[in-house]
């Protein structure tokens, strides 16, 4: 029996949108795309139905893995870039107290990030850090060549095998890599590394439900289970046999592909909770990675109410109208907190006296939705009922099935990069990598 969505709430009400019986068969036409293989880039469709082919035995072997390395470290160090590092950090960040590294005892080990840039303090600064710490290392990648993931690695591997020597070391490192081939697998066997697989037909930015982000999450001490469980309820809401009308990826793939025709260029995903921002950031890979090329694409971008109303909200109001909003709203907080009144009253916040910050926080919300409707700016709310692993798994599901069903839409292969190709081309050349000879005379000359 197919169940009904009860997570995600999708309104599209302030979108300006009407949505056409053209538009609705165009749209399930993409989604049956995604299911029956027929589309572009079909050989990365192992997302599609991850969710539910994720079992109980393969949960506990990663929950097996990530108690031995918690029970080992007190710092964790993830290592990937891309999608080998996103999905984890926005779940991650979403689902932590972000003033934890203040109190006393902590629940478990620090998980920290590093292969997601070359800088050279960052990691100077890292290697620093965990001299006073027990460390442990998951690094990602499925070539193990990639270079910003490569380098850190190398350093990383190095400080592990002088504090501990090869055996340890070997047993403080796991390698989420390609199943049979590349140069991590090969060290990985070579060293004897326990391993995890990134599935060949899964692309980085839709990994996050694969030990890619499973792991790194379990060992942080997230209920994986539960993420994995709102995934795979979305997966069934949002199937190819789900009516137009009930199917909120594909209500979503067909707003914001109206909206783009009618020249809405630019989206900007928001929320007014701070612990999203790196969901943001996981959207912004998702979308902008599978929707730009051929020279089309809404350009995705970010804003963190109502912190950014003070710094973008000009422009949101009245600048340039090539935007629209998605918001994320979370209906329930965790805590609760309310605005005490004060004899003097110098602030003139008295009428707040009693409420809680929530709803504060939601009256501004609704207020900013009206305001920026009214400003030209079409809005998209996406509500969960709260932050937890449950919630999220559903909503990550969600934006990957609308991401899919909108590259259709738009008339791209969602699911290739062709374009990240040309920086590594001139960045290998500047370097002198063997091999890049021509190129780096050529590039150099340019310069």
């Amino acid at each position: 029996m197919m169940k009904k969505n009860e997570t995600i709430k999708l309104d599209i009400s302030k979108s300006g949108v009407t949505i056409s019986a053209a538009m609705q068969e165009r749209a399930e036409a993409a989604n049956a795309l995604l299911h029956n293989k027929q589309g572009a880039g079909n050989d990365f469709l192992g997302w599609v139905h991850l969710p539910s082919s994720i079992t109980p035995a393969s949960l506990e072997a990663i929950e097996a893995e990530a108690a031995r390395l918690r029970a080992k470290s007190d710092v964790i160090v993830c290592i990937g870039i891309g999608g080998s590092y996103l999905g984890a950090k926005a779940v991650l960040e979403a689902m932590s107290d972000p003033f934890r590294l203040l109190h006393k005892q902590l629940d478990g080990p620090t998980v920290l990030f590093a292969g997601q840039n070359i800088s050279e303090d960052y990691t100077c600064e890292l290697l620093e850090a965990l001299k006073e710490h027990s460390f442990a290392v998951i690094v990602i990648s499925k070539s193990g060549t990639t270079t910003e993931p490569a380098i850190a690695f190398r350093l990383l591997k190095a400080e592990l095998e002088r504090r501990y020597g090869k055996a340890e070391a070997a047993q403080r490192i796991v390698a989420i890599t390609d199943q049979a081939r590349g140069a991590l697998k090969t060290l990985a066997t070579n060293e004897g590394y326990p391993t995890f697989v990134i599935p060949d037909d899964v692309g980085g930015r839709y990994s996050v439900l694969t030990p890619v982000g499973l792991l790194p999450l379990a060992t942080a001490g997230v209920n994986i289970a539960e993420l994995v469980r709102g995934a795979q309820e979305m997966e069934q809401a949002t199937g190819p046999e789900v009516p137009f009308a009930e199917n909120p990826s594909a209500i979503y793939a067909a707003t914001r592909n109206l909206l783009y025709d009618a020249g809405k260029k630019i989206e900007l995903l928001g929320s007014y909770e701070p612990k999203l921002q790196y969901l943001n950031e996981w959207w912004k890979q998702l979308y902008g990675e599978s929707e730009g090329k051929e020279g089309k694409g809404i350009f995705p971008a970010s804003v963190t109410y109502t912190a950014d109303l003070h710094s973008m909200g000009q422009y949101i109001q009245e600048g340039e109208r090539h935007l629209f909003e998605t918001i994320v709203s979370v209906a329930a907080p965790h805590h609760r907190l309310t605005v005490e009144s004060d004899a003097e009253n110098l602030d003139g916040l008295n009428y707040l006296a009693g409420k809680r910050i929530s709803e504060v926080n939601r009256m501004a919300e609704l207020g900013v939705q009206l305001a920026h409707t009214d400003g030209g700016v079409p809005n998209i709310r996406v509500e969960i009922p709260q932050i937890d692993a449950h919630a999220l798994g559903a909503l990550i599901y969600f934006f990957e099935k609308a991401c899919g069903i909108s590259g259709y839409l738009l008339g791209v292969n969602p699911f290739n990069q062709p374009g990240v190709e040309a920086y590594k081309k001139n960045m290998f050349a500047l370097l002198e990598k063997p091999g890049y000879e021509e190129a780096t005379k050529a590039i150099k000359a340019r310069l």
